[in-house]
């Protein structure tokens, strides 16, 4: 029995709603596979539900879209209970609203090969962002992109590039140009796995009920009670810096 999954991820990247097809016949009655499998699966895994669906249905090329969120804790102090599933920056406060700005112009069919690594099996890069999205809450700040397929290590280094125009490192226009001039030398860095969740896998008639696949991640809720300064400040705090 061969399972396919809808999508791949990295070691360290969580999954609140991968989907997974496999052809099988035997005993078990659908409605049970989700009981069966955690059963034997160990607990960092579990089945949420399962559903018969047609033999032309497939859990990667059926798909209309994959989304993914990024939680990033931006407060000076480290907190053991997000680190799990987060990127701690603590050096400056970032500016979201320049993160939002140039994630705008994502949006679209383009070729996205400065977000690609090495050792990618697609025959090109192009895919289509369908949305983007950017909240503070506190002292933590929430990336959400949706695309109808994503490259290999496309989140994580286009997160690392989202951080530098957070941080002013780099303007929202460098950023645009960086990607629009495919410049993967100038992209350097990927951020780190633990803060990235494949939330959903979307299609065009799920097979499944919403509370089974939608938005499985938590949200977590967080005040600003320590944030770091903001970026050109004069004194940064040097107990904050690496």
């Amino acid at each position: 029995m061969q399972a396919v999954a809808a999508g791949r991820t990295d070691t360290g990247v969580h999954a609140a709603g991968q989907v997974v097809h496999f052809d099988c016949s035997g005993p078990i009655p659908v409605h049970r596979w989700a009981r069966a499998l955690n059963g034997r699966l160990p607990a960092s895994v579990r089945i949420r539900a399962a559903a018969a669906v047609p033999t032309s249905w497939h859990a990667c090329f059926s798909a209309s879209y994959r989304r993914y969120r990024y939680t990033i804790y931006n407060g000076r102090t480290p907190n053991l209970f997000l680190a799990p599933w987060s990127w701690h920056r603590y050096q400056l406060r970032l500016r979201d609203d320049l993160m939002a700005e140039a994630l705008q112009a994502l949006l679209g069919h383009h070729d996205f090969s400065a977000f690609q690594l090495a050792g990618s099996r697609r025959p090109h890069a192009r895919t289509t962002l369908q949305a983007v999205e950017v909240e503070r809450q506190g002292d933590l700040v929430v990336v959400e992109l949706q695309a109808s397929g994503f490259l290999y290590g496309m989140v994580r280094l286009l997160m690392a590039q989202l951080v530098a125009v957070g941080e002013e490192r780099l303007s929202p226009a460098g950023f645009v140009e960086r990607w629009r001039r495919r410049a993967r030398d100038e992209v350097k860095e990927a951020a780190p796995p633990q803060g990235l969740c494949l939330l959903r896998v979307g299609y065009a008639e799920p097979p499944f009920p919403q509370a089974a696949w939608y938005d499985g991640q938590p949200w977590f809720r967080l005040g600003s009670s320590d944030p770091p300064p903001a970026p050109g400040s004069d004194f940064p705090d040097s107990e904050s810096a690496d």
